[in-house]
């Protein structure tokens, strides 16, 4: 396996003391593979992702247990240094907003070659020509020419291409793209998606692909995980989740996605919200709003367990009724 993550549990510095924002969360990403990450805001997805790469601000953040292997070496025992090293040339990561990743005041070339000159060792004119290569590859017409623009300059698409481009300068073994497409429209989505696809063949890279788009996971990935309030809730290939859900929050996240007929004043949700991470819960963390809970859904934690089926879920397979 390319990345293994075993028991990772996040805590934040609160004013109760601290807070568990993930919690024992464990996966695997092999070569060449594209691993999907969803659930509500507040589910741990993106602090999970952020983690991975220690990206996390220092003091207010701690992580009591855990281990992310990346090649054999632990990287939450590395070094700054170590890390350093690491991000952008082994490990990359797209976020969210590229308007706010990026720098204003800096142009394309600017911020694409910093990367290629502190991990390739490239001078200023091949950094410069790699550049303009990259914006090609992410399908940025007259790339030698928008190089030198600022990034106020350039569409949403546009920037987040650009964010593609700096991610993929130094062919990194992993990709991990938190949310790519919030903030897009559908066309542009589905752009960056197939770039995103295009390039992960091309250059051989695993990607973990972050989102709460079921449908954008369901093109993309080809295992799933599920999670809700800082735990991993399920753990499946992308077409049997998809046909047959095990976990009752995975069945209703799908079912809350709207038919292409749907009333727009009927449109399908899942009653109540998701709990405060400061809030103690003994059982499981979904029961309250679960239409399946039992008595002893309140009282006991359930254990991420491997089914039947060779998937994992927190909750049994249900008898059909």
């Amino acid at each position: 396996m390319l990345l293994q993550v075993e028991n990772l549990t996040v805590q934040f510095r609160g004013e109760r003391g601290w807070v568990t924002a993930v919690e024992d969360v464990s996966f695997a990403v092999g070569e060449r593979e594209a691993l999907g990450i969803v659930g509500e805001s507040g589910s741990g997805k993106s602090v999970t992702a952020l983690s991975l790469l220690g990206l996390h601000a220092r003091g207010g953040t701690r992580i009591p247990r855990g281990a992310v292997r990346y090649a054999g070496q632990d990287l939450l025992r590395a070094s700054p240094r170590e890390l350093r090293r690491i991000r952008g040339r082994d490990i990359a990561m797209i976020f969210q907003d590229p308007m706010s990743s990026l720098n204003p005041v800096l142009t394309i070339a600017d911020q694409i070659t910093e990367t290629l000159r502190l991990h390739q060792g490239l001078d200023r004119a091949a950094a410069r020509k790699r550049a303009v290569e990259l914006l090609d590859l992410v399908r940025i017409p007259d790339a030698a020419r928008r190089v030198d623009e600022y990034p106020h300059r350039m569409s949403g698409g546009q920037r987040q291409r650009v964010m593609i481009a700096i991610a993929i300068a130094c062919a990194p073994k992993l990709l991990i793209a938190d949310e790519p497409t919030t903030a897009l429209d559908v066309t542009i989505q589905a752009q960056i998606i197939d770039l995103l696809r295009d390039l992960r063949e091309r250059l051989g890279m695993s990607v973990i692909l972050i989102s709460h788009d079921l449908g954008v996971i369901a093109e993309f990935a080809q295992r799933v995980m599920v999670m809700y309030a800082g735990r991993v809730v399920e753990l499946a290939p992308v077409a049997p989740l998809f046909a047959k859900p095990l976990h009752p929050y995975t069945e209703l996240l799908l079912a809350a996605i709207p038919p292409i007929d749907a009333d727009v004043h009927r449109l399908p949700t899942i009653p109540g919200t998701i709990p405060d991470p400061e809030d103690a819960i003994d059982g499981c963390r979904f029961h309250v709003r679960c239409p399946y809970a039992l008595a002893e859904c309140a009282a006991v934690a359930p254990a991420l367990l491997p089914t039947p089926i060779d998937r994992f879920s927190r909750c049994p397979p249900r008898l059909p009724a």
